[in-house]
């Protein structure tokens, strides 16, 4: 499918979108909640057959953690290192995808680049036979509550005009497209030993892009120097991403990218609501190598 083709396809959707009402607008798939206009179940059934790649770039993360902003850092860094363009309006999540899609990629030329909000173990199984290198990126939860809050009520796929106590509630119950936060996390955590994973946040990248552009080269073995480095994390900023997001993103831009900020939640979050967040935060996650990368205490507290 090309990028126009896939362009005038979302457009439809959005177009459904207004046809149907907030009920019918999220599917249960195994025990899952999905957007029913953009992952049908045919979808997600024609990925059980999707045939991975040892050298598919892959980029995981859950909804709202810096997934868009890093689409372009990972676009920019594949055509400095091999000179392909890939193409800029097609999200490359794979559960976007469906057949007819699915089939084109099978004849895609490596290196593919490929992404998820799936949990990990509802990632086709054909990536970790092939051991596909996974970056998976996470941002404190507060953050993208209050993220998830603002597009869901943007975006017409998804139900909107929900109350920050009802979305707040939804959320922390695990009741969301693609499912629990606390449950991606716990799940990836438990994958920081497989050499072929590398969990970065989104915390760590907005403090220090550059870093994270030459750990993420490094992490997929591409050779750039460090003049390329500098250029794809001046190139990368959040800002400078939200200032060309209606070239990559059309009208969708300005939803996708809000605002970035760190602690944004502060604005949201009850007293109440916040402490409920660290005691589950703490119960699923506290001492954990994620926990400390995720640096709870400097964020959420």
């Amino acid at each position: 499918m090309s990028t126009n083709a896939f362009v005038a396809n979302v457009k439809s959707r959005m177009q459904m979108a207004k046809e149907i009402s907030d009920e019918e607008k999220l599917y249960r798939y195994n025990g899952v909640l999905y957007p029913r206009l953009m992952c049908p179940e045919d979808h997600l059934k024609a990925l059980e057959n999707l045939k991975a790649r040892e050298d598919d770039i892959m980029l995981v993360a859950y909804p709202k953690c810096g997934f868009n902003w890093m689409v372009g850092v990972v676009r920019k860094i594949i055509a400095e290192a091999t000179g392909m363009k890939t193409e800029s309006r097609m999200p490359p999540l794979i559960e976007f995808f469906g057949p007819e899609v699915l089939k084109v990629m099978d004849e895609t030329p490596s290196p593919r680049f490929l992404g998820t909000h799936l949990h990990p173990d509802n990632i086709p199984a054909s990536f970790y036979a092939k051991k596909t290198k996974m970056l998976v990126i996470f941002r404190n939860p507060k953050d993208t509550l209050v993220s998830f809050y603002h597009f869901s009520n943007n975006n017409p796929v998804l139900p909107s005009g929900q109350s920050w106590e009802s979305f707040y509630s939804h959320f922390m119950s695990g009741d969301v497209p693609w499912g629990s936060y606390f449950d991606h996390a716990l799940a990836w955590e438990k994958r920081m030993d497989d050499p072929n994973v590398m969990v970065v946040t989104y915390e760590e990248l907005k403090q220090d892009l550059s870093e994270g552009v030459r750990q993420i080269t490094t992490f997929f073995g591409f050779g750039l120097t460090e003049a390329q480095v500098q250029q794809i994390a001046e190139g990368s900023t959040f800002t400078a991403m939200k200032e060309s997001s209606a070239n990559s993103h059309g009208a969708m831009g300005n939803v996708i990218f809000r605002k970035g900020e760190v602690g944004d939640w502060k604005n949201h979050f009850t007293p109440e609501q916040s402490q409920e967040m660290d005691d589950v935060f703490n119960k699923h996650l506290a001492g954990t190598r994620l926990a400390a990368k995720l640096n709870y205490q400097m964020h959420c507290q």
